[in-house]
């Protein structure tokens, strides 16, 4: 708002005659039938100008309808791209049947579209930011559709792997341009509050729900139908949103190639390189393998280069000045954490109910409803919270809550049951894990530049993807060298207690079943004793970094049309880093 008190223009040297000179312009234009002027200065020039674009619109009564589809097509996306993480894992002994991979093969079913997925996410971002978020939503939605399609056609490894990468780039360019357009689409305060719980909902809740639906389709259905199920989704979305989201406005400039590429080609050798190294279930170690090495050492090259492209760049891939925010580089690592412990959660409890205890693949999926129940109502209960109490409490409970909850599930055996080994654990992890999420990606997504909500919102996803995989390479590890040792011990024992008995013999089955569901337990339990401590470290990162208070993110700031917002710096945040438009549900412009 202009003040006429001031002696100068805000952000300017333009004395006070000129200021009073374009007020008195403002006031002169006959309105528009809606009586409102859609009028801007520029920043620290103090030029009037007349805008093309129309007034943005508060959001009204009957807003609510065209909002809420909005929603459902943004966390329907999401939910798909989170879901095929895990959905095709229950299908592997059925592809491997079908297809006629290798053991060693069939893990590239999985990480092709790891590699894919995680590799290209940054470049995925910062496309929507440069060609239109809505557009590049859409693309990676039609992709998406169209790979899965052809994997489920598939006859060979070769098409079935190819499918599986191009899902994998869909999926790169859907994650961050949908949460991307969350921030754009609805205001700040409390209806951005509700889309992000519902958002972070399906991103935690799409892992337990793809082991579920997964188990369902392969024993009523096929392994195929775990990829044709993508298609109808998939397309739906693609048409609807072109009518329920705005587009956004490009940002000018040109995709930063040699960033691209050192970028790209560092995350992807890092998440090749950790899906390698890890530790086989029969102990077997892969940390000094020839390809592991080279993989990650060309990592470490790749990012470093990557980094110094990105500092003499113009328009850089990752603007350095997001990471200089305290704030947001502090919830990028607590994500980062709880990716770590996430992925492999799931992975060691699945191994273990279907080993062990002898589950199905649809039994060990409806074994997460009561977990997916308990993220959905603790992310709704999260976004109200941090209206209320801004995002340091529910981070803190949150932290302290799955570190408890993975404490508790280190208990397990092979003796033990689910309802007293597995629920309880499980609804602690749950309600925690969703109480990190909605902050959590609020805090990541806190005053940024409409220009880099794009390459923040992969910066966010591109974490907690690669927490998955370093999850998987250090604590597997961890879990198959233990077993491996106890297997060697038990089998030694055995062995030395039958020949003081006199009866020198190979053991039999049972025993050696006995052995190998104990060496499992024992593994699996030090692997969550790990992941406990990663939560408690969350936790000192939560106290440490994290200083959002409850006006930085619980409430919307009003705004005239036509006028930015008028904004502190958070603690911790660069004053470089401003929004530079108002969050407006209606902010962004149609093409």
């Amino acid at each position: 708002m202009l003040n006429r008190n001031a002696r100068h223009w805000p952000h300017s040297d333009r004395p006070r005659d000129q200021v009073v000179e374009a007020e008195r312009l403002v006031k002169a234009r006959p309105r528009s039938k809606t009586g409102l002027d859609r009028t801007s200065f520029a920043a620290g020039a103090g030029e009037f100008t007349n805008a093309a674009m129309p007034a943005p619109r508060a959001m009204t009564g009957s807003d609510v309808p065209r909002f809420g589809l909005a929603l459902v097509v943004i966390a329907t996306a999401q939910l798909m791209v989170m879901l095929d993480a895990t959905v095709v894992n229950v299908a592997l002994p059925n592809i491997q049947r079908a297809v006629g991979f290798s053991g060693s093969g069939l893990e590239w079913v999985v990480n092709a579209y790891t590699l894919a997925f995680g590799g290209l996410m940054l470049l995925g971002g910062r496309a929507g930011d440069l060609l239109g978020r809505r557009r590049v939503f859409t693309t990676g939605l039609l992709l998406f559709s169209a790979a899965s399609l052809a994997g489920g056609f598939a006859t060979s490894q070769a098409w079935l792997l190819a499918a599986r990468a191009m899902q994998g780039v869909g999926g790169a360019l859907t994650a961050p341009t949908a949460l991307a357009l969350v921030t754009t689409t609805f205001a700040e305060g409390e209806p951005r509050n509700r889309a992000m719980g519902v958002y972070a909902a399906m991103s935690v809740a799409g892992g337990a729900i793809g082991l579920l639906a997964g188990g369902l389709l392969t024993t009523y259905a096929s392994w195929r139908w775990v990829l044709f199920v993508n298609v109808p989704v998939g397309l739906a979305a693609a048409l609807i949103a072109p009518r329920v989201l705005r587009e956004s406005a490009r940002t000018r400039g040109r995709f930063d190639l040699p960033g691209a590429i050192t970028g790209t080609s560092g995350v992807a050798a890092l998440v090749y390189g950790l899906s390698q190294a890890a530790t086989r279930p029969d102990g077997t170690s892969h940390w000094g393998d020839t390809q592991v090495v080279v993989s990650l050492v060309a990592s470490v090259i790749l990012l470093i280069v990557f980094a110094v492209v990105e500092t003499r760049s113009e328009r850089p891939l990752l603007p350095l000045h997001l990471l200089r925010d305290r704030n947001r580089t502090g919830a990028n690592l607590i994500l980062l954490c709880v990716g770590t412990i996430f992925t492999v959660t799931f992975f060691f409890l699945t191994v273990f109910m279907q080993v062990v205890w002898g589950y199905s693949a649809l039994k060990a999926g409806l074994c997460y409803l009561p977990l997916t129940a308990a993220i959905m109502a603790s992310s709704g209960a999260a976004a109200r919270l941090v209206a209320r109490a801004g995002a340091r409490p529910p981070l803190l409970t949150g932290a302290a809550a799955v570190a408890g909850g993975l404490y508790w599930l280190s208990g397990i055996s092979e003796h033990s049951g689910y309802a007293t080994a597995v629920l309880g654990p499980t609804l602690v992890i749950g309600a925690g894990l969703g109480l990190l999420f909605v902050p959590l990606t609020l805090v990541a997504m806190s005053r940024i530049r409409n220009e880099d909500s794009g390459v923040a919102a992969s910066l966010r996803n591109t974490g907690q993807q690669v927490g998955g995989s370093i999850g998987l390479a250090v604590l597997g590890t961890v879990a198959w060298t233990v077993v491996a040792n106890s297997i060697h011990a038990q089998t030694a024992h055995t062995a030395a207690a039958a020949t003081r008995a006199g009866r020198p013999a190979p053991p039999s089955q049972a025993t050696l079943t006995a052995i190998y569901d104990h060496a499992l337990a024992t593994g699996f339990s030090r692997a969550y004793l790990v992941t406990a401590a990663i939560m408690l470290l969350a936790l000192i990162i939560t106290i440490a970094a994290i200083r959002v208070t409850r006006s930085d993110l619980g409430r919307a700031r009003p705004s005239l049309p036509g006028q930015r917002h008028s904004t502190a710096v958070l603690p911790g945040q660069p004053a470089d880093d401003r929004p530079a438009t108002a969050t407006s549900p209606a902010a962004t412009t149609k093409e």
